[in-house]
């Protein structure tokens, strides 16, 4: 069931919201040469216990999954496209870096991701993260009341083709609220004008993933969480908590 949110409730999304902010970059200041990836998970985990916040990914198994999720953040680097567990794995010069955190505050969930490079980038890589964002803002820019949802799936595939881009047909945004997932699930690949109708309080969290070698297939670890690129090209993954507002779509997660 699809939960249309209050303006009360939406101001206490932000909150959560910006919590998430602020642990993303924590997690981005302590990222560098050397750092392990549990260490991120421990900056995040300061950020969530210094505002009172719980973890909506701590414990976390849908039934996909084999074991509970064991941290704060998804650490998914260079062919991980989401859902990494953070491990003892050292960073090195030119990783790219996925870090998906999501904060749980009075009762309210934000969700939301960042990419980023360590040490001496490549260019492909940047390329790579600049694509996705903008696929990103157009999925923000087409959450309009009266539009649908397709028009955001359709709006992030579009720059997805343009790019030359796969993404894992089976992994999107969708709604969020008391809960880090609820209804509606919200493909990245759509055609415009089909499927649930945008409202005013309606709450997102938009995340297009893109791959670089152009599939759209992926393969789980042994862990029964991350997934990687069949063909061992490098993934981004960006992603928001967006309100539908009459005004305009509303960013809950930023700082």
């Amino acid at each position: 069931m699809v939960e249309i949110k209050t303006d009360a409730a939406m101001d206490a999304m932000r909150e959560a919201g910006r919590v998430v902010a602020h642990a993303l970059a924590a997690v981005q200041k302590a990222a560098g040469v050397g750092v392990s990836l549990q260490e991120l998970d421990e900056a995040a985990r300061a950020v969530l216990a210094e505002a009172g916040a719980g973890s909506p990914f701590l414990g976390y198994r849908p039934s996909f999954a084999p074991v509970p999720f064991p941290a704060v953040i998804c650490a998914s680097v260079n062919d991980a496209v989401v859902h990494g567990i953070p491990t003892g794995y050292r960073l090195r010069d030119g990783d790219l870096v996925s870090i998906d955190c999501g904060a749980q505050l009075n009762g309210w969930a934000g969700d939301a991701a960042i990419t980023f490079t360590v040490g001496t980038p490549r260019p492909t890589d940047l390329d790579l993260i600049d694509a996705t964002r903008q696929a990103l803002d157009a999925g923000i820019a087409a959450a309009q009341v009266g539009s649908r949802l397709g028009d955001i799936s359709h709006a992030i595939d579009r720059v997805a083709r343009k790019a030359g881009c796969g993404m894992p047909a089976d992994f999107g945004g969708h709604g969020i609220g008391r809960s880090m997932h609820e209804d509606p699930h919200l493909p990245n690949r759509g055609r415009p004008g089909r499927g649930f109708p945008l409202r005013h309080g309606l709450v997102l969290a938009i995340e297009p993933m893109f791959m670089a070698g152009g599939q759209n297939t992926y393969r789980t670890d042994p862990d029964g969480w991350t997934l990687r690129t069949t063909d061992g090209s490098r993934a981004a993954h960006i992603e928001h908590t967006v309100a539908i507002t009459d005004q305009g779509p509303r960013i809950l997660t930023l700082p």
